[in-house]
């Protein structure tokens, strides 16, 4: 049958997946940094992904295709939520345990050891991974939240120093993560928490606006409205 569907420009595409998450039907996927519509059946044509687009590598165009399933959409959404689920590791696995970090000077570390170290951790709790933290954590309460692409803590060097320390930190990856996912965690955190601050600290490259994009939501959806600063990292690890 001929019918509008979606077409994605490969050449003009940036590999942000911002059009990932737009996409309801999760038609569009991402590989080798390129969005691709996985197939026909799972797009509607309504092009809910083409504001979302900041190159316009996406367009709607009509062709012969395969209709719409609508069944197989809600199979594959279904699917997809119970993966999440199982991501959120009810398990037990030691690596969520919650736990605050209490640190010891820097002096009395080095004191019985012949070599000599300027820096420590300035890391506050575990876990760290924004897909592991609970919402409930008892060092969330009050804190001064720091949201970082993960990227940044190796791109930059004072990383520690001048962003984690004195702050509770969650890291995520906006380009291989489900942002989506992102928003519900960060809006739960902030209504379940007195957060006094959100720092969010990003990569210069556009897939990072991501993350930016998922603090922004939850804070409007949760009606929570801190003081807010955000952070680019620059590839070369420099503060732009």
């Amino acid at each position: 049958m001929k019918r509008k569907i979606v077409n994605i420009n490969s050449e003009k595409c940036n590999g942000c997946g911002l059009c990932v998450n737009a996409c309801h039907e999760g038609a569009i996927k991402l590989k080798d940094g390129k969005a691709y519509l996985i197939s026909d059946e799972y797009c509607d044509g309504l092009g809910d992904c083409l504001p979302e687009c900041p190159t316009g590598a996406i367009s709607i165009m009509e062709r012969e295709s395969k209709p719409y399933d609508e069944k197989l959409v809600k199979k594959t959404l279904l699917n997809k939520t119970k993966l999440q689920e199982k991501e959120k590791l009810p398990c037990g696995c030691p690596g969520t345990a919650a736990k605050k970090i209490s640190r010891k000077p820097v002096e009395a570390l080095n004191t019985k050891d012949e070599k000599s170290y300027d820096v420590q951790s300035e890391l506050m709790q575990w876990p760290v991974q924004l897909k592991l933290v609970s919402s409930g954590a008892p060092y969330f309460k009050n804190a001064d939240l720091l949201i970082a692409a993960d990227c940044t803590a190796y791109a930059y060097a004072g990383f520690h120093k001048e962003f984690i320390k004195n702050h509770i930190t969650v890291i995520g990856c906006p380009k291989l993560d489900d942002i989506e996912y992102y928003k519900e965690k960060i809006k739960e955190i902030l209504s379940r928490n007195e957060i006094k601050s959100i720092t969010v600290v990003r990569m210069e490259v556009p897939c990072c606006s991501g993350i930016v994009n998922a603090v922004k939501a939850a804070m409007l959806d949760s009606k929570t409205i801190v003081p807010y600063k955000e952070v680019i990292i620059g590839t070369e690890g420099s503060i732009l």
